[in-house]
This record gives structure tokens, C-alpha cells and sequence, in this order.
């Protein structure tokens, strides 16, 4: 039996999505913009990086391609004349812009309903959950009460919550609630049960997911955000590609956060690590140790937390630029049989007003042994991704997608 290898490139969207203007998003093009922010030198870094953007190996893969598909032009830099892989441009049929609805189809699963958000006011959040939250932890309050950069509130907010006791709670314009605390003042378990308590509270609400974010140092100018993070996400609404995964005797490794996207839910083995280049190492390893009818699903999250949230679009070249150099490892290790595709969730570009996700297609770029290169089409649904390995597993078809091989 075959395996197969999913990767998330988290937030890496290619612009175009035909409903951006709904989210406030025509015209935001996260690949794009970085590409053509470096060829002007406007993502050029002492000791980072310089010059045009140079991904030869996803671009081989169809990368440019797929851009070009989704907008009608070629990133500057991307202009592969020979393509190597499959590729594919496909647009989010679910509402939103967020992490779990986006890995949700991905997997086969559009979601059908709205997401509940707090409004953008200050304080944000009801009383009524404010208030329960502090009867059920014991907490003597909480700080940040608004929508808010991660790094920013633990500056304005880390030195008087370490001093207070006070958790510093905050949203964005993603469905979710966000629960600062200090890793050692705090304490990282009693953060993480917090959380817990938090994820029951907001369920009436439609919130998605509610995110620890520890943190350490001692002042404003040390404070630093640790790997620790969890996310305690809501469920999918139905069965997903990896429950066909599991009930077909194969496992599902979940590298990176995607065990918490998916409520730990047909996730038969979680690893962690911090950073894309130990997430890679992780998904090499991973991959070396599944078996026939494996599913190995991993995310990159570096991409969209520390460079398009914050609108540096010379780290994330620079980000993209390394992963790039890894991709060669990835198709080494292939076995024949084995379908490597890489993908996107949405778009977070940096170059964009504010600092939340972009309402963008996404790249599919498909590669393996008996993978036939060329182009798959613009696709409606991410949905076509969850139903392409399926395919490739012999796994039974879902719903909501159709294959692409």
C-alpha cells in the first residue's frame, strides 16, 4: 500500500480567492507580494537576505504556475519553464479565513456554519463570560480584554500580569480566544487548564479555538513567547479524511499543531517541535517511520505566526527560502508509491493592512512516483486535496471533493 505526506505551508495563500472582497481582502496576494517586495529590494535584510525570491525547487513543483493560475501573473522570480509536479490553485468554499476551517477541508471537510467572533471593541469579551472565567480559575481578574497582536499585548500588558496574577486574555479577527500567562510566574499546567475551562465557556459562542500562549522573561523588552503553545480547538462537524485514514488500519501522524486543529480527534500519534526547520526534521522522521497506508500531516506554522501576523515580508522570504532549500530531502526520502503534496490553509500577507489572515487561494503542488505532472485546474473547494490522497490510499471518496490525479 501507498503512504502519503501532507503539508500545510501555513498562511503561504497565492492571492485571487473570487470572494476576498467580502472579507475586506481583493487584493491581497501574500506569495505575490512577498516576490515582488524582493525583487524591488524591499525585503532585503543585513545577514538575512537579499535579493530577487529564489524557490527554485517549489517553483519546479509548479508553485509559480499555481500563482499565475490563481491571478493571472507569474510572481517575479518564479518562472520555471519546466514543471516537475501537479499543481493546482484552489479557492475555500468555507466561511471564514481561520486555521481549523481551512485544515478542515482541506482534509474533506468544508465547514457549513459561521464561526462566532468577539466585536472590535474595548473590552471586548461579555461580561458574562469574563465573570465566569474568573469564578471558575480563581484568577483576581483578567488584563488585555481587546483584539491584539500576540507579541504586542504580552509587552503592554506581561510586566502588570506578572505582578498581578492577572492572565491577559485577547481575540483577533479570527474565531478565538487567546490566554497569555507567564510560564513560570503563571505556570504553564495551571495556563493549560485554564484553557480548558476557557474552551467549555466559549462553546456557546461558535468560537473556534482558544490558544495558550506561555511566554518567559522578566520586563517588556525580554518578554519572549515559548514553543508550549496549545490549541484547543472544536471538533469537525463530521468525518474527515483521517478518520477514513484510521478506519482503513493506517495511522495518522500529526506533526506540529495539527493534532490540536483537529481536537486530537483521528490523530493516531502527535510530534511536536519548534520551528519550521525541526518541524521538517520531524516530518522526515515521521515519514521514515510510517508504515503502508500511512497518512504523515504536518504544519508549518512559522509562516503565518512570526512573519505574516507581523507583516515581515523579508522574514517570511526568508522563511520560504529555507524551506525551499529542504524540499529536495522531502522528495529523497519518498518511496515508491509515496504522494508528497504541499499546501496552504489561507493567506496572511505581510504586506497587508493589519495583522490577521487573507482571504486567498491556496497552491496544491503534488509530487511522487506515477504523479503526472501538469496542471489540475482551479479548484472550488479545498476539499479536492482531502479527496486526492484519498484516492492515492484507496480510501473511500468522500462527500465534498474530487480527486486530482
Amino acid at each position: 500500500m501507498p503512504r502519503a505526506i501532507l503539508i500545510v505551508l501555513d498562511s503561504v495563500g497565492i492571492g485571487g480567492a473570487p470572494d476576498a472582497d467580502r472579507y475586506g481582502d481583493a487584493g491581497a496576494d501574500t506569495l505575490g507580494h512577498i516576490a515582488e517586495a524582493c525583487a524591488t529590494g524591499a525585503a532585503d535584510r543585513e545577514g538575512l537576505r537579499a535579493g530577487p525570491l529564489m524557490l527554485p525547487n517549489l517553483d519546479a513543483l509548479g508553485l509559480g504556475a499555481a500563482a499565475e493560475a490563481a491571478t493571472g501573473r507569474r510572481p517575479p522570480g518564479l518562472d520555471a519553464d519546466r514543471i516537475t509536479g501537479r499543481y493546482a490553485a484552489a479557492a475555500e468554499r468555507s466561511k471564514g479565513k481561520d486555521t481549523p476551517s481551512g485544515h478542515w477541508e482541506i482534509a474533506g471537510v468544508p465547514v457549513p456554519f459561521d464561526w462566532g467572533y468577539f466585536p472590535e471593541t474595548v473590552p471586548c469579551l461579555p461580561r458574562d463570560l469574563v465573570e465566569a472565567f474568573v469564578r471558575e480559575t480563581g484568577v483576581p481578574g483578567i488584563l488585555g480584554d481587546r483584539h491584539a497582536s500576540g507579541t504586542a499585548v504580552i509587552a503592554d500588558f506581561g510586566e502588570e500580569h506578572v505582578r498581578t496574577g492577572k492572565p491577559i486574555l485577547y481575540t483577533s479577527a479570527d474565531s478565538v480566544l487567546q490566554i497569555a500567562a507567564h510560564e513560570t510566574h503563571y505556570g504553564l499546567d495551571r495556563l493549560i487548564e485554564h484553557c480548558r475551562i476557557a474552551r467549555r465557556l466559549v462553546d456557546p459562542l461558535g468560537i473556534g479555538r482558544v490558544i495558550a500562549r506561555p511566554f518567559v522573561g522578566e520586563t517588556a523588552d525580554t518578554f519572549t513567547r515559548t514553543p508550549n503553545r496549545r490549541d484547543f480547538a472544536v471538533p469537525p462537524p463530521e468525518p474527515t479524511l483521517l478518520t477514513r485514514v484510521e478506519a482503513a488500519g493506517g495511522r495518522v501522524i500529526g506533526v506540529g499543531k495539527v493534532g490540536d486543529i483537529f481536537a486530537h480527534t483521528n490523530v493516531t500519534e502527535v510530534r511536536k517541535a519548534a520551528g519550521n526547520g525541526a518541524l521538517v526534521d520531524a516530518t522526515l522522521a515521521a515519514l521514515s517511520d510510517a508504515r503502508d497506508g500511512d497518512l504523515v500531516f504536518a504544519n508549518l506554522v512559522d509562516f503565518d505566526t512570526n512573519f505574516g501576523h507581523r507583516r515581515d515580508p523579508a522574514g517570511y522570504a526568508a522563511a520560504l527560502e529555507a524551506f525551499d532549500a529542504r524540499v529536495p530531502e522531502l522528495l529523497a526520502a519518498l518511496a515508491p508509491g509515496d504522494l508528497l503534496v504541499l499546501t496552504a490553509d489561507h493567506g496572511c500577507d505581510p504586506t497587508w493592512r493589519g495583522t490577521d489572515h487573507t482571504r486567498e487561494q491556496v497552491p496544491v503542488l503534488m509530487a511522487g512516483a506515477g504523479v503526472e505532472p501538469g496542471f489540475a485546474g482551479r479548484r472550488t473547494t479545498f476539499a479536492d486535496i482531502g479527496e486526492t490522497v484519498a484516492a492515492w490510499l484507496g480510501l473511500p471518496t468522500g462527500p465534498h471533493g474530487t480527486a486530482m490525479l
